[in-house]
C-alpha cells in the first residue's frame, strides 16, 4: 500500500489534514493512497486565500493569463504519463478515455490561452448628448468550483480554467474519487506560474461533504459556483445557491438519445452507437441510453450493433472496470427488471460471473416501453435501450420523453432529414453522423432542462464569469 496522502492546496502551499480516508482502485480494490478529509475551517482557509489573491488578479493582464495557459498546456504534454497513470489508477479508465481527457485539455488551455483578450466591453451612446457610457465585464471574484470524478482532467480543468481566464480567483473542491488526478490540474498551473492562493483546492468524504459544500455556498466571498456531476444532487446545489441568491452553472446528467434513421448508414450508425453507449463503461453524461430506430432497418441494424458492440467490446477480454459494485447492481437492477416487464436482450448477461464485482460487459435491450425502469432513469454504466418507431413524430416524442436533455445524436444520409431533428431534440447538442459522446474546446458545452443550464467551453465559457457594469459621466 502506497505511503501517499493527497494534500490540499491552499495559497500556494501544500496542506495535510489530520483526517483521512482511503482511496481504493476500482479495478482490484486495492488502497491506492490516502486523501485528506476538508473542515469546514479548512474551506473557509481556502475561500479567505482565494480572496486575497483577488485583488491582484483580476487586474492582471490578458498576456499573463494568456503565457500561464500556454505553459500549462507544455506541462501537461510533458507529464503526460505521470497525469496518464492518476487517471487510471483511480478511476479505471482505460488508455482511449486516458487520452481523451488528456489530449482535450491540452487544446482546451490553448484554446482558452487565445480567448483571455477577448473580453470586451461597449460604449453605448445616451439619450442625454451631454452624457456619455461605458460598459465594462468584470470578474465575479471567489469562484466555488466542483467536478466529479468520471473525466477527471477534463470537467476538473474546465471547472477551474474558465473563471482564472476571466479573472476569477477560484476554490476547487475535487472528487474523492480521484483526489490525486484533479490535485494534479492544480500542481500543472501552479508549476505554470499561476500566483498563490489564485487556485485552492480541498476534497472532502461523503460524510463530511454536505456540511462543507453548504458553507462554502453560503460564504459571502463566493460570488458564483459551478457543479458539475449528478442531477440529485444538481437539485440541492442549486437550491443552496438560490437560497444564498448565487449564480451558478451546473452542468448535470444525461438519457442522451440517438435516432437511427430509415437510409443511415447502418455500419456507421452500429459503431458509433456501441462507441457512444459503451465508452468507458458507460459512465459519461453523454453517453448514449435510448437507440430509437426506424423500424424498417431495425433487424439489420440489430444484428450490426450487436457485431459492432463483439468488435469494439470483445467477449474473449477482460469485461470493462466500473467505478464501483453499486454501479454494476444498478445496471443490472435496471435490466432485470425491463425483461421482466417484457423487454428482450439482444447482448450482454446479467448473471455473468466476471474477474471482480466491479466489472459489467456491454449490455443492450429491445422492445424497450416506458413502464420499465431503464426508460426512465439514466443508468450510467454499460446498458443501452432500443426502441422501433415508425415516424419523425414519435422518433422525436421519444427522444424528448426524458427529464434530461445534454446531447444526441441522429444517424441519417439526408442532411434535411438530420436537421429537422436537431432543430426538435430538447439538448444541449445535436450530432448528426456521429455519437453522443463529443466536446472540444471550440464548442459550447451544456444542456437543456434537467440537465442544467449555462456553458462551459468557447467564448460563452469565458463569458459565464464576467458580469457587466454600466458607468456613466457628463460630458
Amino acid at each position: 500500500m502506497s505511503t501517499y496522502t493527497v494534500p490540499f492546496v491552499v495559497n500556494g502551499e501544500e496542506r495535510h489534514a489530520e483526517k483521512t480516508f482511503d482511496v481504493t482502485s476500482p479495478d482490484n480494490g486495492k488502497v491506492l493512497h490516502r486523501c485528506g478529509i476538508a473542515t469546514e475551517a479548512d474551506a473557509l482557509t481556502a475561500v479567505e486565500a482565494a480572496a486575497t489573491a483577488g485583488y491582484q488578479w483580476r487586474n492582471s493582464l490578458p498576456a499573463e493569463r494568456r503565457d500561464i495557459f500556454l505553459k500549462a498546456a507544455e506541462i501537461m504534454t510533458k507529464r503526460r504519463d505521470e497525469l496518464a497513470q492518476y487517471m487510471a489508477d483511480e478511476v479505471g479508465a482505460q488508455q482511449g478515455w486516458v487520452d481523451f481527457n488528456i489530449n482535450n485539455v491540452i487544446d482546451l488551455f490553448k484554446d482558452v490561452a487565445g480567448r483571455v483578450s477577448a473580453i470586451e466591453g461597449a460604449i453605448p451612446v445616451c439619450a442625454d448628448p451631454s452624457r456619455s457610457s461605458m460598459v465594462v465585464k468584470e470578474p465575479y471574484g471567489v469562484v466555488l468550483a466542483m467536478a466529479p470524478w468520471n473525466a477527471p482532467y477534463v470537467l476538473g480543468t474546465r471547472s477551474v480554467l474558465f473563471p482564472i481566464a476571466a479573472g476569477c480567483t477560484v476554490v476547487f473542491k475535487g472528487s474523492e474519487r480521484s483526489p490525486r488526478t484533479h490535485g494534479a490540474i492544480v500542481s500543472v498551473l501552479n508549476e505554470a506560474g499561476l500566483p498563490k492562493g489564485v487556485l485552492n483546492y480541498i476534497v472532502t468524504n461523503p460524510e463530511t461533504s454536505p456540511s462543507v459544500t453548504e458553507s462554502l455556498i453560503a460564504n459571502p466571498s463566493v460570488k458564483k459556483i459551478n457543479f458539475t456531476g449528478s442531477t440529485q444532487i444538481g437539485r440541492i446545489i442549486g437550491k443552496l445557491a438560490g437560497q444564498n441568491l448565487k449564480p451558478i452553472v451546473l452542468e448535470l446528467g444525461g438519457k442522451a438519445p440517438a435516432i437511427v434513421w430509415e437510409d443511415a448508414d447502418l455500419d456507421l450508425a452500429a459503431q458509433q452507437c456501441v462507441l457512444g453507449s459503451f465508452f468507458f463503461s458507460g459512465q459519461v453524461c453523454m453517453s448514449t441510453e435510448r437507440i430509437v430506430v426506424h423500424k424498417k432497418i431495425s433487424g439489420a441494424f440489430q444484428e450490426k450493433l450487436v457485431a459492432a458492440a463483439e468488435q469494439f467490446f470483445p467477449s474473449k477480454s477482460d469485461a470493462p472496470i466500473l467505478i464501483d459494485a453499486r454501479s454494476v447492481d444498478k445496471n443490472k437492477k435496471l435490466v432485470i427488471d425491463a425483461v421482466s416487464k417484457g423487454a428482450s436482450l439482444l447482448n450482454g448477461n446479467v448473471d455473468a460471473e466476471e474477474i471482480s464485482k466491479t466489472r459489467l460487459r456491454p449490455i443492450i435491450v429491445s422492445k424497450v416501453t416506458p413502464e420499465m425502469d431503464l426508460y426512465k432513469q439514466e443508468s450510467f454504466g454499460p446498458s443501452v435501450s432500443l426502441i422501433e418507431v415508425e415516424t419523425e413524430e414519435e422518433a422525436l416524442r421519444l427522444a424528448n420523453d426524458t427529464e434530461y436533455g445534454l446531447a444526441s445524436a441522429v444517424f441519417t444520409e439526408n442532411l434535411r432529414v438530420g436537421l429537422r431533428f436537431a432543430r426538435g431534440i430538447e439538448t444541449g447538442a445535436v450530432h448528426i453522423n456521429n455519437m453522443t459522446i463529443h466536446d472540444e474546446a471550440a464548442l459550447p458545452h451544456g444542456g437543456a432542462k434537467a440537465s442544467g443550464y449555462g456553458r462551459f467551453n468557447s467564448r460563452y465559457g469565458v463569458e459565464e464569469w464576467v458580469r457587466t457594469k454600466n458607468i456613466t459621466w457628463r460630458n
